[in-house]
């Protein structure tokens, strides 16, 4: 399996429902998580570009599904952060509401990235979201965020809590979980590990058969 190459990943659009996302061909993965998780920093750090997804000091910001293309098959998708953002209550339904088609109508999603500061894991929110990927039956890769926030062994206990919590709830062995730093590059390679299973295209055998197949047939093209 090659591996690939999320530094060319660029942006291409953004939508505000799943009306307006883009064709559905290929393969793509979300990241979700709240609005204080990390996650747009998450995503840059993955593709060594830090201004590919905004990063802001008002958490909640970002209010579309944005896509970037790593390839024309492969894409990464921003999904709108939850939690601290301060806008009215109708306009955060609203998000549920396009978050909740996304996840349960977009086919050609292989699976979904869910980021929780490993200080406050398993909130209302996050639960949520692997509610959702269950009734789906969508793999879900926790990235337990911030982790140069917390000494080793703080940390790792976190991770063996919520991993004991997400076996529990979690039969079908759809969820993984991690710890990650963007600050200090931690996990990095575990999670590219994840993404380039869940990116990868079976390459079409059938491109150029039918020539091959045609000119067994005509010994005369052959010369």
């Amino acid at each position: 399996m090659a591996q690939i190459k999320y530094s060319d990943a660029k942006f291409t659009q953004s939508a505000p429902s799943i009306r307006q996302c883009p064709p559905e061909f290929g393969a793509e993965v979300a990241f979700a998580g709240r609005s204080n998780a990390g996650k747009s920093s998450a995503i840059n750090t993955l593709t060594k570009n830090h201004k590919l997804a905004r990063t802001s000091k008002t958490p909640g910001r970002t209010q579309l599904i944005n896509f970037f293309a790593i390839t024309e098959e492969q894409r990464l998708v921003d999904l709108p952060g939850y939690g601290y953002a301060k806008v009215p209550i109708a306009m955060k339904k609203e998000w549920e509401k396009h978050l909740s088609e996304y996840l349960a109508e977009r086919g050609c999603l292989k699976g979904m990235v869910l980021l929780m500061d490993v200080r406050h894991p398993m909130q209302e929110f996050d639960s949520m979201m692997l509610n959702w990927a269950l009734d789906g039956e969508m793999p879900v890769h926790i990235l337990l965020t911030k982790a140069d926030k917390l000494k080793k062994g703080p940390a790792q206990n976190t991770l063996l809590k919520v991993r004991k919590h997400l076996v529990a709830s979690d039969p079908k062995g759809l969820f993984s979980i991690q710890l990650f730093s963007s600050l200090k590059g931690t996990g990095l390679k575990e999670l590219e590990n994840v993404l380039d299973k869940w990116l990868y295209i079976e390459p079409d055998l059938t491109v150029g058969t039918e020539d091959t197949e045609t000119n067994s047939e005509n010994p005369e093209l052959n010369d």
